[in-house]
């Protein structure tokens, strides 16, 4: 048996987490706690329940939060040039 960690060595500069029933608290409250304090630059919470998409930018440690919804484009650091709508990505 491999003995590996799930554990992140180095953050990803972009993570996205998609809401269901089950991990609303968890997607909205706990994981940006953890992904600021590991350094994640960009994380994406995509709610298909809300019909939104919440962009939360790492700043000096905490997350400013920007929320889509519906026909609005949303913007990204990571790929400035790729136009999405929040309609394009939850697919309702």
């Amino acid at each position: 048996m491999e003995s590996t960690s799930a554990i992140l060595k180095t953050a990803p500069p972009l993570l996205v987490e998609v809401v269901s029933h089950e991990s609303i608290d968890r997607n909205y409250n706990q994981k940006t706690s953890e992904y600021a304090a590991i350094g994640v630059v960009e994380y994406w919470i995509v709610d298909p329940l809300e019909n939104k998409v919440t962009v939360c930018l790492l700043d000096q440690g905490n997350y400013k939060q920007f929320v889509f919804a519906e026909n609005q484009q949303i913007v990204w650091q990571m790929f400035p040039e790729l136009t999405l709508t929040v309609q394009q990505i939850v697919l309702v």
